[in-house]
């Protein structure tokens, strides 16, 4: 029998020792090199709540040497554990985290499925549909094929996506395809990557070297490559314009933004030429800027700078008029100049849509800006918003994702669960249990996996990516009190504000909106979006929605589709 004995949690009286017979043997007279190989056996779940038990488990189930006994048994292939301040533990967790689930927005399963995982992954670090297949890419620079194939299942040939898989390339950076959210014309893959390459023919010396390579997105045979001198390297690339005039955005590591032009049709034609690698108009123009990230569509690119600041390339009159609401400041001849956003706040990370886009600041708010016409600003209404809009019952997501006509947003309901909140456009299954779309972010009807980080949709299909790195945190900061909109200053003589945040004006406000509906349905209806904008906690949420549900059956309202049901 073995007693726990540990100067924290007080000493525990085994059950021989309360029968009189024996001595009780402590843990910690084993040696820590045993200790930590038998705890190296236990699931990572479980080995997190022993870590939680006491202070002796917790430092053991910490160590570096049993998180490289489980790394090696979760991927026993994997070479190089990586890097950081606990490399070990780091490569475990991505490696027991990772994973690829979608859910078919038509068809009679609505639930999650999960891809193949392919052995070799060091986690996942980004991915991105196209039209036949996924591409992922891990923590160490690989990116795999993951290939839709028919199976046979108890006999009967199904057609499946992301269920066998085979290693594109090695040593990538980014990739990145036609940024339009149909699928169909994502026919290229651009892959940034580092190659060695020979400093003088004949020799056996070497050096790395950035470079593009074009792949088919149908087979992965790789159809073009352009490389780059070795003092420039970057770490992302983006594509935007038209198929024929296709420009690639690349940033280098200094925060430069680089463009080159490529005719897409004549990829496939084996012919050798010569490419013009011109730096940007935002870093020409602006020098001092050090842009961090950068995303775009067809029409548009949005960079962020490493202090916060979002500048915006705008290229077509519609798309502008959509996003600004006029067109009083577009040149149609310099369509590269960089228009600066006012911003409140320093912004993380953004989402760009075809004509609309969301930021997220510093203080976990979300802002939206653009057309409205579905409603995918999320602010309760349709109208367009010529400037950035905050969204104020929604704070600190995990990720935002804009697409043509409708809104995903990825939050933390709890602290363990998260769950996926949507607006705009539900035609097609978009919105799954809003059919009819929502002015307003609601509940899905999707389970989120506990590890869930980043999302996108296409036409056909969601994709939701798991994966967990504890090195990386959203940096979200409070919000200082004299900035909090809706709370008055406070006065000599005067208590706490009344109406802290705003709550009167926001019902004031909610009943106005219930008022103008004409019929009862529409008001149960309004009534739902009103549920999904306030404050309230999942399970309160959950049981208004029921409840208006119940009633609408009652009043023989047909009981139309609403929000999610309860998740137990």
């Amino acid at each position: 029998m073995v007693k726990r004995s540990c100067p924290s949690c007080g000493p525990e009286l085994g059950v021989e020792e309360k029968k009189g017979k024996g001595n009780p043997i402590s843990i910690q007279l084993f040696p820590p090199e045993l200790v930590e190989h038998i705890i190296s056996f236990l699931p990572v779940r479980d080995l997190v709540a022993l870590g939680q038990t006491c202070r002796y488990f917790h430092e053991v189930c910490d160590a570096e040497g049993v998180w490289r006994r489980i790394c090696r048994r979760l991927s026993p292939r994997l070479r190089d554990q990586g890097s950081g301040v606990r490399p070990w533990k780091r490569a475990a967790i991505l490696n027991y985290t990772k994973g690829l689930y979608f859910q078919a927005f038509g068809g009679r399963r609505r639930c999650l499925s999960k891809s193949v995982a392919p052995l070799l992954a060091h986690g996942y670090r980004r991915f991105l549909p196209t039209k036949d297949h996924v591409f992922i890419l891990d923590y160490v620079g690989t990116l795999f094929f993951l290939k839709n194939a028919l199976v046979s299942t108890l006999g009967q040939m199904q057609w499946k996506r992301a269920c066998r898989y085979v290693v594109l390339c090695r040593g990538a950076k980014d990739f990145a395809s036609d940024p339009r959210c149909d699928t169909v014309y994502r026919k290229y893959l651009y892959v940034l990557a580092t190659r060695e390459q020979q400093e003088v023919v004949g020799t056996t010396s070497s050096r790395a070297c950035d470079c593009v390579e074009v792949y088919l997105q149908s087979s992965g045979q790789r159809v073009f490559k352009m490389t780059f001198h070795h003092s420039m390297t970057f770490k992302q690339i983006v594509l935007v314009g038209q198929e024929t005039q296709r420009a690639l955005l690349l940033l280098t590591e200094e925060g430069k933004i680089y463009s080159l032009v490529v005719n897409e049709t004549q990829l496939d034609q084996p012919r050798s030429y010569t490419v013009q690698l011109a730096l940007r108009k935002v870093s020409h123009y602006l020098p001092h800027l050090r842009v961090a990230c950068m995303t775009s569509n067809q029409s548009s690119t949005l960079y962020v700078t490493d202090q916060g600041g979002v500048y915006f390339e705008v290229h077509t009159p519609g798309v502008y008029r959509d996003l600004f609401g006029t067109l009083q400041a577009f040149d149609p001849l310099d369509q590269q100049m960089p228009l600066a956003l006012s911003l409140p706040a320093k912004i993380l990370f953004c989402a760009l849509g075809y004509n609309h886009l969301g930021l997220v600041d510093e203080f976990g708010r979300i802002f939206m800006q653009g057309n409205n016409r579905y409603g995918q600003l999320g602010t309760g209404d349709k109208m367009d918003r010529g400037e950035p809009t905050q969204v104020r019952y929604l704070q600190r997501p995990i990720t935002l994702w804009c697409g043509l006509n409708h809104s995903l947003v990825l939050s933390q309901s709890s602290e363990f669960s998260k769950e996926l909140l949507g607006c705009g456009c539900g035609a097609g299954g978009r919105l799954p249990g809003w059919p009819k779309g929502s002015a307003s972010f609601v509940k899905l009807q999707v389970k989120v996996p506990l590890c869930a980080c980043a999302l996108c949709a296409t036409r056909e299909c969601l994709y939701i990516l798991s994966s967990h790195d504890i090195e990386q945190h959203t940096p979200y900061r409070d919000l200082p009190a004299s900035r909090v909109v809706g709370i008055p200053e406070p006065s000599l003589g005067t208590g706490a504000p009344q109406d802290p945040g705003g709550t009167a004006q926001a019902c004031e406000e909610y009943l106005s909106q219930i008022h103008s509906c004409h019929t009862l349905q529409d008001r149960m209806e309004k009534m739902k979006e009103i549920i999904g904008w306030m404050p309230l906690m999942a399970a309160q949420k959950d049981f208004f929605w029921e409840a208006l549900d119940m009633l609408q059956k009652a009043e023989g309202g047909g009981g139309g589709v609403g929000p999610p049901a309860s998740e137990t």
